[in-house]
């Protein structure tokens, strides 16, 4: 609805310094009232629902989740006029056209240095868009079968677009991984695995898969976030990795912990934390090793409404931790070593889930 009074502007950015410049400079035009200002999507959610602003001006690079994929996320169910302001946002940027088909009315690109005195400068500029931005109709964005009520923005923006595909293994996963890892595409989403090794060989170990892989491969830091094309690979040391969640983001903790099914890190502590934060937005497979470590992971996941999978016993060099999850119900197919990429891939992409009867 186009405005009758003042444009009331929400503003969407990461640095407090860029809000009060944006908010000081946006409120000295008559036609402009600034309502809130938020330092990432969750809280600018918050204030959409609550102050219902007339446009948003919004940054791309914010904690908890990226502008555009926030954009994507309330554009449908609650359609507010909105402009990009960002530093990515330089012509020709992939970024810009990706903003642009989310529904952005309009894209400023930020000073990339000297934003204190450069943005000031460009307030009469963002003013203008900003008035002009209050007189496009976006609800041609909205789905048709979204609801009225402001619910669906706050339930649609605690989900995160973001996949993780968790792979386990152990004895003769070293060969295998240097198999199936050069499969993967550079846009998979990111991978996290936990190859038991000793201390030591692992950073060795992801720098020859970099080496080899369409993807980027490194030893997992503590607070490293999963990134589409990115492979972390949990440190042999005497620290467990796990998966947590903040906001629209996954990342890997490193914790100390007792061995678990006899392993630092263990397969089943990456498994579990995967899906209690990823739930039906993981996707699993444990490989050829000794023991059991990661078949109850790897079921917890299953439950949760992920996908898993585990390596057949033809291709695997030893069946006992593949064996173990065939046993407890926890894989939905068996594979051999070569369609592990192909089948993970495709399941990670697919919105296609199983239902709760499926489940075991």
């Amino acid at each position: 609805m186009i405005p009758t009074g003042k444009i009331r502007v929400l503003v969407v950015d990461d640095s407090a310094l860029v809000r009060k410049i944006l908010s000081t400079g946006l409120a000295k035009d008559p036609q402009i009232e600034v309502v809130g200002q938020a330092a990432d999507p969750y809280a600018a959610r918050d204030l959409m629902v609550e102050l219902h602003p007339d446009v948003i001006t919004l940054d791309v690079e914010m904690p908890r989740m990226d502008g555009v994929t926030f954009l994507k996320r309330f554009m449908p169910v609650m359609p507010i006029p909105t402009v990009v302001i960002s530093s990515l946002t330089q012509a020709g940027k992939r970024i810009t056209l990706d903003a642009l088909e989310a529904g952005a009315v309009d894209v400023i690109a930020k000073p990339t240095t000297g934003v204190s005195d450069g943005l000031p400068v460009m307030l009469g500029d963002i003013c203008e868009r900003v008035r002009e931005a209050a007189q496009v109709d976006v609800t041609r964005f909205a789905r048709k079968d979204r609801l009225q009520a402001a619910e669906p923005v706050a339930a649609v923006l605690g989900e995160t677009t973001d996949r993780v595909i968790a792979i386990g293994a152990s004895t003769g996963g070293v060969p295998a991984l240097g198999q199936i890892l050069p499969a993967f595409p550079a846009d998979c989403p990111g991978i996290v695995i936990v190859q038991h090794m000793p201390a030591g060989f692992t950073a060795s170990f992801a720098e020859r898969l970099n080496g080899m892989c369409r993807m980027r491969v490194k030893e997992a830091e503590n607070g490293d976030r999963v990134l589409t094309g990115r492979i972390l690979i949990a440190p042999g040391s005497d620290r467990h990795m796990s998966l947590q969640r903040s906001g629209g983001e996954y990342r890997v903790a490193l914790l100390d912990g007792p061995a678990v099914s006899f392993s630092r890190p263990s397969v089943d502590v990456l498994f579990h934390s995967v899906a209690q934060q990823a739930g039906r937005n993981a996707t699993a497979a444990l490989m050829t090793g000794m023991g059991k470590d990661g078949a109850s992971g790897l079921l917890a996941i299953r439950k949760a409404g992920g996908r898993a999978f585990a390596q057949d016993e033809a291709s695997s060099v030893v069946f006992g931790m593949p064996k173990a999850a065939q046993d407890l119900g926890a894989a939905e197919e068996m594979l051999p070593l070569n369609r592990i990429p192909q089948v993970l891939v495709a399941a990670a992409q697919s919105s296609v889930r199983l239902t709760a009867k499926e489940k075991p």
